[in-house]
């Protein structure tokens, strides 16, 4: 079977700009609300760190439309604590408990007939909190001395664990030179234009909640906030609204208020929403994790990494809310980069400070690793007076090496990385800004060139998070790994095509490269096919892995439809076959027409064949036998080969496919006001197959714009009491378009063998 249309791999025009644009958008707060809705609004904690005396409620309570609060009494009776991946005690509530552990910490939830009246009776809520000493600080979390958050636990350290790959010691015993660099992430964050939110109802009639939300993955925490709410899966439906105003990640924070949502319903037996505005979003919702990491190598003569030393210690605020650790340990297989180095040794400490309990933002893992990383390539370069592309080139797995097992485990699908720096280069824009650093130091000026390399890691295995635990828990617990896709695609009567997806898209496009992808597999035009994200848990077909993060779409979700689709087309094929009197492999599915190979006359419009299966299944028994499969629908499962559980060593392959990125930068620093200019940005990528050039570059310019906030602009900062100093976007600063400019991309395709379309992810590589 052919087809003879190809939207595959050309830059389509965006089906989901036109309504975007006119004000069209479906977005949380533009859904109509259940009759009797109430709205919420939470009393949060003004200090990082105090025992909780007494929460006044009365006053509240007494302003006319207000309806209900609900308190941590109510929250213990009706819920349990959040699970956490790592064995402790420490117990999360939703609201709460005893103490309070960072500013902004939900301690009450005003439930009232309006935003506003909520706002005011929060206002009246009397709090008596007796300040406790705060710790903002990792390494002074570390100290025998630290005020400790925790007291069940007994430290601020909930999980120190070692790890080590090959024969790290021996590697710096035999190295002519240890290089070693001390490296501090700070936190940082996402702001996207639409913050979190969500409208829960409680069904006394069945015990059940029902929930809309702007999650960007509510599956993969399903299960978490149902355990939360004591009600199993089956209880707690859950929507996905259909356009979501940006994630990057930082959505998974929402996790919390959709459970407080359904108890606040529960406590009002009314409907209840909750919109969060922008100062709770930055004050309390999530950042990105800091870490403080110490990174040793062990370099030959020649600039030949040997092995490697990690001690990383991660910041993952006040608590440990699902799914972190996952920050720290998404990059756990693929720490060693794109470099060959056997020999590695890894310490890490997960810490808890009086800060926002931290979560996932774009890329999670990766900045934190490659700004590590790739300082200490070029340390190394600068120690033996070479360029940072000679000491990556001699480092780097080579082509024919491919798939290629790193040391903690991951399994790099496939790449070019010499070829990417041939292509950096020869570049006319690397050329100019080596000319313009060189006309720069003749003039006295300061301008530099930055240079990194990473692989990306896409389609995350869920077992990767696993390595937290011993060998031993997990041996207990059971192996967990996979990542598990779904997506169902149907044919209507008149020829029409529909597509359910569980991707939740954030903006990126997702409709339009479905709708090329089926308008390819069925030779049909685009605009012939709907493609439906706004999920719902009771009736669509979901796993735990289906959401939107780590740049799953391409690698996993699309190739799922394509896996759905030509199962469904191989249907069609067989009956149309029958019909024409022909083999199905002679058949052309092109034009809006199945038609035969090498006779033009010989044809039946794609429409009939599909309505005779809803109008007349009876032909295609006939045809095919009473065994045919009559339906036009098909579901498909898949998840990739390759991610396997966690062996006895720690090893984890943690993505299906690992892209690649070589960026350089020109920059110049004025000396007087240390501002920063970029001159100049280039990027190569290598994500695979290339569904839509178009949408690719689009998350480039994201990812790169996110990026250039966070190296230069943007930074969580916390006064020596744990006070919130950067509150406000006077105070968090957001890159703009003049700080950006516009990157030159190169793209390089190595299609990867583990997934159906040989696509990667691409939309947190730089």
């Amino acid at each position: 079977m052919k087809t003879g249309s190809n939207y595959i791999g050309k830059a389509c025009e965006r089906l989901e700009d036109n309504a975007l644009l006119t004000g069209g958008g479906r977005y949380l707060d533009d859904l109509p609300l259940p009759v009797g809705t109430l709205y919420a609004a939470i009393v949060r904690s003004p200090i990082a760190h105090g025992k909780i005396i007494s929460v006044d409620i009365a006053s509240a309570l007494e302003l006319k439309g207000v309806r209900a609060i609900l308190t941590i009494d109510d929250v213990k009776a009706w819920s349990n604590p959040l699970v956490v991946a790592v064995k402790t005690p420490m117990r999360q509530w939703v609201l709460a408990h005893e103490y309070v552990r960072y500013v902004g910490e939900p301690i009450a939830v005003v439930i009232a007939e309006s935003r506003a009246l909520a706002e005011d009776g929060v206002e009246k809520v009397v709090l008596d909190i007796q300040p406790l000493p705060a710790v903002v600080d990792v390494d002074a979390a570390l100290e025998d001395a630290a005020v400790v958050l925790h007291k069940d636990i007994g430290s601020n350290c909930v999980l120190d664990r070692s790890h080590q790959y090959g024969e790290p010691d021996e590697a710096f015993k035999k190295a002519a030179s240890i290089v070693e660099v001390d490296i501090r992430y700070p936190r940082n964050s996402c702001t996207p234009i639409e913050t979190g939110g969500v409208i829960a109802q409680w069904r006394g009639a069945d015990s059940s909640y029902e929930v809309t939300s702007n999650f960007m993955g509510p599956f993969s925490l399903h299960v978490v906030m149902a355990a939360a709410l004591k009600v199993p899966g089956t209880k707690l439906r859950h929507h996905v609204s259909p356009d979501s105003g940006g994630s990057f990640g930082v959505k998974q924070s929402v996790l919390p208020y959709v459970i407080m949502s359904c108890l606040a319903s529960r406590k009002a037996g009314a409907p209840v929403k909750f919109i969060e505005d922008r100062l709770e979003h930055l004050q309390a919702a999530t950042s990105a994790t800091s870490r403080h990491t110490h990174l040793r190598a062990a370099v030959d003569a020649d600039g030949k990494i040997l092995g490697l030393d990690y001690d990383q210690i991660e910041d993952c605020g006040a608590y440990l809310r699902a799914p972190e650790p996952a920050t720290l340990y998404r990059m756990h297989g693929c720490v060693t980069g794109p470099y060959q180095i056997p020999n590695l040794k890894i310490r890490n400490r997960v810490v808890l400070i009086n800060k926002t309990p931290t979560g996932l933002v774009r890329g999670f893992g990766g900045p934190q690793v490659y700004y590590a990383l790739e300082r200490l390539i070029q340390k190394i370069a600068k120690t033996l007076g070479k360029t940072h592309q000679e000491i990556a080139a001699l480092n780097y797995v080579q082509k024919d090496q491919f798939p290629y097992r790193a040391a903690a485990g991951a399994l790099l699908d496939s790449g070019d990385y010499q070829q990417a720096i041939k292509t950096l280069e020869s570049s006319p824009e690397f050329r100019k800004i080596l000319d313009r650093r060189e006309q720069a130091r003749k003039e006295g000026r300061y301008y530099g060139i930055g240079i990194a390399s990473i692989v990306e890691p896409s389609v995350s295995n869920m077992g990767y998070i696993t390595t937290v635990l011993t060998k031993e828990q997990r041996a207990k617990a059971g192996p967990k790994n996979g990542a598990i896709t779904s997506a169902t695609v149907s044919v209507d009567p008149s020829g029409n095509i529909s597509a359910n997806i569980a991707s939740a898209p954030a903006g990126q496009g997702h409709q339009t490269v479905i709708s090329q992808l089926l308008a390819d597999v069925f030779g049909v035009l685009p605009s012939q096919i709907q493609v439906n994200v706004d999920f719902d848990t009771a009736k669509d077909a979901w796993s735990i892995a289906a959401g939107n993060y780590s740049s799953r779409f391409a690698g996993a979700v699309a190739g799922t439809v394509f896996l759905a689709a030509e199962k469904l087309k191989a249907r069609i094929a067989n009956y149309a076959a029958h019909v024409l009197k022909v083999k199905p492999e002679q058949l052309i599915f092109a034009n809006g027409n199945i038609s035969v190979a090498d006779d033009e006359g010989a044809g039946i419009p794609f429409s009939r064949i599909c309505g005779n299966f809803h109008w007349s299944p009876g032909l295609v028994k006939e045809a095919l036998g009473n065994q045919a499969t009559l339906a036009l629908q098909e579901t498909q499962f898949w998840s990739a080969e390759v991610l396997e559980a966690p062996d006895e060593d720690d090893r984890i392959n943690t993505s299906a496919a690992y892209g690649f990125a070589l960026d350089a930068c020109g920059i110049e620093i004025d000396p007087e006001t240390c501002s920063a200019k970029i001159d100049q940005y280039i990027t190569v990528h290598d994500a695979g197959k290339i569904l839509n050039p178009s949408l690719a570059d689009g998350q480039i310019y994201g990812a790169y714009a996110q990026a250039v906030g966070a190296a230069l602009f943007e930074e969580f900062v916390y006064g020596s009491d744990g006070n919130f100093l950067s509150g406000t976007f006077a105070d968090y600063r957001l890159p703009t378009a003049s700080d950006i400019g516009i990157p030159k991309i190169y793209h390089q395709e190595s299609p990867s063998p583990f997934t159906p379309l040989g696509a990667k992810g691409i939309g947190e590589g730089n």
